[in-house]
């Protein structure tokens, strides 16, 4: 079971808080982290975005929010799927 899970909006260049690019969950256990983006495919999937924003990459900035904000942004992507 998990000890702690931080959610992020994912932000770019051409998105922002309101409407973010992605949204992403660190979830940490005892013995390490789990770093995952909620996918187009609509499923959470293992990622190395945030870890390389810890190390300088500034492509996108991670905006912690909460989990209900994450559930917002995870029901938009799967919306928005349904349309395409």
């Amino acid at each position: 079971m998990a000890d702690k899970i931080t959610y992020y909006a994912i932000i770019d260049d051409s998105s922002s808080r309101e409407h973010p690019a992605g949204v992403f969950r660190r979830i940490e256990y005892e013995k390490g982290k789990l770093d995952e983006v909620f996918t187009r495919d609509l499923r959470w999937a293992p990622s190395p975005l945030l870890r390389t924003a810890e190390h300088g990459d500034l492509t996108n900035d991670f905006v912690e929010i909460t989990e209900e904000e994450a559930a917002q942004i995870v029901e938009g992507i799967r919306a928005k799927s349904g349309e395409e």
